[in-house]
């Protein structure tokens, strides 16, 4: 494709106004590499790691390019011809791939964070001098118990009854490690409601950060741990849009032959969002739903996290939730599926502009006169509470989880 149609969504592309920061820029370099007139050389790298995979060029390509796919190809290329840059290396083939010595390694940095300033709410600020991390970023605190430290293998319904099903509950590493009280509330949503959660203790990440920095090697190994860890489970749910996105989306990245395609397929089977399973799947009626006592009064605007939207077109099921909850008042705001700007490592290693997305979504934020951001990605969460701190927002961000009693 060479309409340019794509130059009118993409969020780096708009704030760049630089040909090699869009789809038909990047489409037309990776075309080039295949002809062998452009080499993978290091500037290459540089060109494909400045996608944010928001997915939003795609969606609105009148030929719908699968333009998510070139980028990670390109990517997954360059890893084979380049090797992973040291830092990514060590954290996905020693970090990630061991998630014992992953969970350790977080423990440890944990007990380093209260030398950092404290803030408003769980956020730590990350003094000028850590760059690598982000100029004067936010980040938030990790949990002083992780989510698999304080819950149970097996989780029976609370009623003692026979479970109507059961479930098996993917934690994700920000889930684990920051937000444990959404899992912790995940798990008691779908207990008090005859459901039976199984929370493996051999999960490990879902891969995403991993495949999509182009090292399919390493997020296979974690595809096929996730497997084997729910295999006796009627599906496996998350709370976190980008977890349930990726475990999907292992058929599309990571087969090597027509065996391990059908393997794959077959797991994506299984795999909810938690907003569509309460949705879709439970079908509960939304007038039984009820609003905890914190959230009562208050105004709340939803945000569209890009996995939860593009990647899984789930719109629809989050608002249903939102608008049914008495006592809370629901604003729709401007461009709500607007991408934040987060995009996993792309917010490291373009944190200025990762800024400057953010910015336009907190502007739709402002107009809509809400008290609470709510959305279904930790990601999320995390890039929202820390420019909204950055612009003194009063704005406060929660998982639509947090919401539910």
């Amino acid at each position: 494709m060479k309409c340019g149609f794509c130059t009118f969504f993409c969020p780096v592309y708009q704030e760049e106004l630089v040909e090699s920061s869009v789809a038909r820029g990047k489409i037309f370099l990776t075309r080039q590499i295949l002809q062998n007139k452009q080499p993978l050389s290091k500037e290459i790298a540089d060109i494909m790691g400045k996608c944010l995979l928001c997915k939003t060029c795609a969606i609105n390509c009148p030929a719908k390019t699968k333009v998510d796919q070139v980028v990670v190809g390109a990517r997954a290329q360059l890893v084979k011809e380049r090797g992973l840059p040291l830092i990514k290396r060590v954290i996905f083939r020693n970090l990630m791939a061991n998630r014992r010595l992953f969970g350790l390694s977080v423990k440890f940095a944990s007990k380093l964070q209260r030398f950092l300033p404290q803030k408003p709410g769980k956020m730590k600020h990350l003094p000028d001098f850590l760059k690598a991390l982000g100029k004067g970023r936010h980040i938030p605190e990790i949990a002083k118990t992780l989510l698999r430290d304080q819950v149970k293998e097996v989780n029976p319904p609370t009623d003692s009854k026979q479970p109507r099903m059961r479930v098996g509950f993917f934690m994700g590493c920000a889930t684990d490690f920051i937000f444990p009280e959404i899992g912790l509330r995940t798990i008691d949503f779908l207990t008090k409601r005859g459901i039976e959660v199984i929370v493996p203790k051999t999960q490990t990440c879902c891969g995403a950060a991993v495949y999509f920095s182009g090292d399919l090697k390493t997020g296979r190994m974690l595809a096929y741990q996730n497997i084997n860890a729910f295999k006796n489970v009627d599906y496996v749910v998350s709370s976190c849009a980008t977890c349930s996105s990726s475990l999907k989306d292992y058929q599309t990245y990571l087969p090597d032959n027509d065996e391990q395609k059908q393997i794959f397929e077959e797991f994506s089977k299984k795999i909810k969002d938690i907003t569509e399973f309460i949705v879709d799947v439970m079908k509960i009626p939304m007038e039984e739903l009820k609003l905890r006592q914190d959230f009562k009064g208050k105004t709340a605007t939803w945000h569209d996290p890009c996995h939860l939207v593009r990647y899984q077109n789930i719109r629809n099921q989050p608002r249903q939730i939102l608008q049914s909850l008495p006592g809370l008042k629901y604003v729709e705001m401007p461009a709500a599926d607007r991408c934040c700007g987060m995009g996993g490592s792309f917010s490291i290693d373009h944190y200025e502009l990762t800024q400057k997305i953010a910015d336009k979504k907190l502007d739709s934020v402002k107009s809509t006169k809400a008290d609470i951001v709510v959305t279904a990605c930790p990601g999320c969460i995390v890039n929202l509470a820390d420019n909204l701190q950055r612009r003194e927002m009063t704005q406060k961000v929660c998982h639509l989880m947090d919401l539910l009693e």
